[in-house]
């Protein structure tokens, strides 16, 4: 089933439900609710990020209104919770770790933290440089934040501490641990990868990228980490101690006539989807490499994705703000 929500698609996210919800370019939260859609007011102004609450009920937004939100559905009422305000910042950033109940999200300068199980608890971690993305390692102890000349590693929990800093020049625009905590991987403002073996601070240069990479996914038991930013796929391998230094990367669905611009896919199983620039969405088994294609018509490029734990639905959205929600036929 597809929707015009005639905004931006911002993200499209499964709460652990399985319920669908999208966070759209006019501040509304839309979430799948029966046949239909019901809609949440969340921002006064753009939802600029999103993440499944902790709690794995809901999503919880960031906006250029300064404020973080908490929308879900509660029996057969819709529910919008504050949960933080900055004003006169933007909220563009935001991680949540089912792990440790923490929510961390980026405004400004700063990298905030809160736990849904303490209204009272606040970290706020300051930086020279604006943050541009934040993200929990596995077990939400430790806080990722990507800024310019490389990344910071913090303890989420504790207010007074020296962070150590991953340093590598230029601006990193997005971070992502792998599912294993053993490797930190950071999205470049140029056509490039970079990360670092946490157990030596080890660089890895991941470059080739026609495009900047959006969008990326661990998979597999976070054997193998599928990115955008080319005309396929690109997949890394993770397994062993040295993850992908020293191996190839392959590519999986090429077509020279597209780029991919987001990916998502199971993290326990092989299921992989890709959006394209041409609005075209595609699932993969990486297993049987079959591919088959869940919106054939072209259109807008694809904003936001988002795949089942099952793998067995998909969700997408555009940048002039169609959405829709498939069954995958990875699992066929």
């Amino acid at each position: 089933m597809s929707q015009d929500f005639d905004a931006y698609v911002t993200a499209a996210l499964f709460d652990r439900e399985g319920r669908a919800s999208f966070a759209l370019g006019d501040g509304v939260v839309r979430l799948l609710h029966g046949d239909g859609y019901v809609s949440v007011e969340a921002h006064d102004g753009a939802a600029l990020c999103a993440a499944v609450h902790p709690g794995g009920r809901g999503v919880v937004t960031g906006g250029d209104d300064g404020r973080l939100v908490w929308s879900r559905i509660e029996g057969d009422e819709v529910v919008a919770t504050v949960l933080a305000e900055i004003k006169g910042r933007w909220i563009d950033a935001v991680a949540a770790s089912r792990e440790s109940g923490l929510i961390a999200f980026a405004a400004g300068r700063e990298a905030h933290v809160r736990d849904i199980a303490d209204p009272r608890f606040a970290r706020v971690f300051t930086h020279e440089k604006s943050v541009s993305d934040v993200a929990f390692d596995p077990k939400g102890r430790r806080l990722a934040v990507a800024t310019y000349g490389g990344v910071m590693l913090w303890y989420a929990r504790i207010a007074e501490q020296k962070p150590t800093l991953l340093k590598w020049a230029g601006s990193h625009v997005g971070v992502s641990f792998s599912l294993d905590g053993k490797f930190l991987i950071s999205s470049m403002q140029e056509n490039q990868l970079h990360g670092w073996r946490l157990a030596d601070a080890k660089d890895m240069r991941m470059g080739g990228y026609p495009a900047k990479v959006k969008s990326l996914a661990f998979l597999a038991k976070g054997m193998l980490m599928a990115t955008s930013g080319a005309n396929g796929v690109v997949v890394w391998p993770f397994g062993g101690a040295n993850g992908p230094m020293g191996k190839e990367a392959s590519e999986v669905g090429f077509d020279q006539s597209a780029l991919v611009t987001r990916v998502a896919g199971t993290a326990d199983g092989t299921v992989l989807a890709a959006g394209l620039d041409d609005g075209r969405v595609w699932v993969c088994d990486l297993t049987s490499r079959r591919i088959e294609t869940i919106k054939a018509d072209k259109g807008a490029p694809i904003s936001a994705l988002a795949v089942t734990a099952r793998g067995d639905r998909v969700a997408w959205g555009d940048e002039d703000g169609l959405a829709g929600v498939a069954t995958s036929p990875a699992l066929g």
